[in-house]
């Protein structure tokens, strides 16, 4: 069923409480505990139902991120809670957002960070723990200054151990810690 204005206020809360418990709570982000902190991350859950407007909007953000210092704004998340209900057609979209990025000349200048609700990687089964770093309550596109992220990997002491690291911290949940963090999962 189609989320309406009034779901916006507990569906902004869903991915804020994702945000907060799964990304920095298991730090599988270990960027993203300060420009949180520090109020510089905009969450927006947007009721668009085509990849047009969606990609659309993602523009829009995109420019609202020029206009804005980092300081005042580091990063934006986008939920589209009426959007890719299926991952494969989620996936798919997303060749058509990094072509987007390209066509407005900001390839150099941002990446997206993919989020789903059924999210898999490939070479892996949809109940592998590992889907789990990259399980959202919606479909999301997480819109990153490239600039930011380099400096972030360059401080950090093992940015490639990141992932792997991630696996492992995932693959050691409980069965009820995974149901607890990620509720929207069947």
């Amino acid at each position: 069923m189609a989320l309406t204005a009034q779901d916006i206020p507990q569906a902004t809360g869903l991915v804020q409480q994702w945000l907060e418990q799964v990304v920095i709570g298991l730090n599988l982000c270990p960027f993203a505990h300060k420009p949180w902190r520090d109020g510089q991350v905009r969450i927006l859950v947007s009721l668009v139902d085509t990849q047009e407007e969606a990609l659309a909007l993602m523009v829009s953000e995109l420019k609202g991120l020029d206009d804005s210092q980092p300081e005042a704004l580091e990063t934006t998340i986008l939920a589209f809670p009426n959007l890719w209900p299926d991952f494969l057609d989620y996936n798919d979209f997303l060749d058509l957002a990094d072509a987007c990025l390209v066509s407005i000349d900001r390839v150099d200048r941002y990446q997206i960070a993919s989020f789903h609700p059924h999210y898999q990687f490939g070479g892996t089964l949809p109940e592998d723990a590992e889907n789990l770093t990259n399980r959202a309550p919606y479909p999301l596109l997480h819109l990153l200054r490239e600039a930011s992220v380099a400096a972030a990997i360059e401080r950090h002491p093992d940015a490639d151990g990141i992932p792997d690291r991630n696996i492992r911290r995932v693959c050691e949940l409980s069965e009820r810690e995974r149901r607890a963090l990620f509720p929207w999962i069947s």
